[in-house]
């Protein structure tokens, strides 16, 4: 009898052992693919505070300055989807690392570059590096924690450094510029990317995904990858010709043909890219609408507001940086710790639509900002509504996009995801500063005086962002709804060993 009570607690002690290394070993993994995708997100707008660096050293003209981000944004946002998928059938940890490779590859040429075509081109190449490593990021994530509590705080974690990435970039992009070089922007990439590489390798689980057999649509690859891109470079390039020009109208249409003629074969294809029985969820098709228009509203504060704290208000990068990032600090807050515990105890829904409340009255604030306006009095305080509704939405999204994903279909919810945001960003950047401009330039020709100019410009654009986040505050209270026990991870059920990680 002492026997059998010995091996039984020698074994409940074997398996709770078991389960405390499996636990650390997610962790452990998550901090990778944090790592990964904080690298990808961080290029996206370190970029832009050292663009006026980039000109003077390699001698872009002013209409091709703008190619330096968008070289990086067509192929990235083009290729989310497609890669998404590929990790569903080849092995997401293959496709992330892969993805790694390419991204810390092109880093260093973007660094080396000696003219514009070199570092055009290179940013290209770390674009599509970009793309695959961030289209499988949530998918693991969601795989790697099954158990909605945990998946809670993880997607708290990845949502915070989806979020506050951008604005940590500016500050990092201004610090580097300033201090050392633009080229470093690119060359601290390296480093990380190998490590984040070699770590991948060691922390993620192996994955043989469900094999190229079962879903290889080239034909609908290269029809949704056409259409996303230029999609993407139709929208970037409005600020160039105009949304009326027969330039934009005619690659419009062409996109929007391309992507029909996509949704047309994946509903006949045998083995679809994309499965379209992925939006039955009325709540998967709702948040990914919620998602590009309350993007494509807050890139409206994260472009434009940097240039209000310049141009109207005169800080240089660093203190633009510094100004912006309060906003990191209460996503941080939000995302990490008050985020997770909220949406696992009254659900994404709820937790959702007070965050866009936030947003919405955060930019309408910024909407009000005068020409001689100051940081602390007119800035600061619609910063923090900012942060704090984007801490809020942001987890909240990412559970409600990824509620009805499979497992052999997360890496293209993921894909998804991601493709919204970036197709949001490129639609809110384009719109956003083209009305702006126009606005300021009518303003300039009576007479304005510059600043205040601007700051009517800005002033627009920020209200704009209000309206288009106050339309997916709508579609979220009228759409949405929360997910039922049914929908709820399986393995809420008992806590296992999962096979997640080596």
């Amino acid at each position: 009898m002492t026997a059998v009570t010995n091996h039984a607690l020698l074994k409940g002690v074997l398996v709770q052992r078991a389960n405390s290394s499996a636990k650390t070993s997610r962790w452990a993994a998550l901090a990778v693919l944090c790592a990964g995708q904080l690298m990808v997100i961080l290029d996206g707008t370190i970029v832009s505070v050292a663009l006026p660096s980039i000109q003077h050293s390699l001698g872009f003209s002013s209409s091709s300055l703008a190619w330096v981000v968008n070289a990086y944004l067509v192929p990235f946002g083009g290729l989310l989807l497609l890669a998404g998928r590929l990790g569903d059938l080849i092995g997401r940890k293959r496709v992330f690392i892969a993805g790694l490779a390419v991204f810390t590859a092109a880093s260093l040429l973007c660094g080396v570059s000696q003219d514009p075509a070199m570092l055009l081109a290179s940013r290209f190449v770390q674009g599509i590096g970009g793309a695959v490593t961030s289209a499988v990021t949530l998918g693991m994530v969601v795989t790697l924690f099954p158990r909605s509590k945990e998946r809670a705080k993880a997607i708290g974690v990845y949502s915070f450094v989806q979020s506050a990435g951008g604005s940590t970039g500016l500050l990092a992009g201004g610090a580097l510029t300033q201090s050392i070089s633009w080229h470093w922007i690119f060359f601290v990439n390296v480093p990380i990317g190998i490590v984040a590489a070699l770590l991948a390798e060691r922390v993620l689980a192996p994955e043989h995904g469900a094999g190229l057999d079962k879903g290889t649509d080239f034909v609908g690859g290269l029809l949704v990858t056409s259409a996303l891109m230029l999609s993407v470079y139709t929208i970037v390039e409005t600020t160039n010709y105009g949304w009326s020009s027969a330039h934009t109208l005619s690659f419009g249409t062409a996109a929007l043909t391309l992507l029909i003629a996509f949704v047309a074969r994946q509903a006949k294809a045998p083995h679809p890219l994309l499965p379209l029985r992925v939006f039955r969820s009325l709540n998967v098709a709702a948040a990914l609408g919620i998602q590009a228009l309350m993007v494509a509203g807050m890139f409206s504060f994260q472009f434009l507001c940097v240039l209000y704290l310049q141009k109207v208000l005169g800080f240089d990068e660093i203190h633009t940086g510094l100004g912006i990032f309060p906003v990191s600090v209460a996503i941080g807050a939000l995302s990490l710790g008050l985020s997770p515990k909220l949406i696992a105890r009254f659900g994404p829904r709820a937790v959702l639509l007070p965050g866009l409340s936030l947003i919405a009255a955060g930019l309408a604030a910024l909407g009000r900002v005068p020409a001689g306006g100051s940081y602390v009095v007119d800035v600061l305080p619609a910063l923090l509504p900012l942060g704090i509704g984007f801490g809020l939405a942001m987890p909240s999204l990412a559970t409600l996009a990824m509620s009805a994903a499979t497992p052999q279909d997360s890496g293209i919810a993921s894909g998804m995801f991601n493709t919204m945001q970036q197709i949001g960003s490129a639609f809110g950047l384009a719109v956003l500063s083209t009305l702006a401009n126009a606005h300021t330039d009518a303003l300039l020709d009576d007479g304005a005086s510059t600043a205040s100019a601007l700051t009517a410009g800005y002033q627009l654009a920020f209200r704009i962002g209000s309206g288009l986040v106050a339309v997916a505050l709508l579609l979220g209270a009228t759409r949405l709804r929360s997910p039922t026990r049914a929908q709820r991870p399986a393995a809420d059920k008992k806590p296992v060993a999962e096979n997640a990680t080596r």
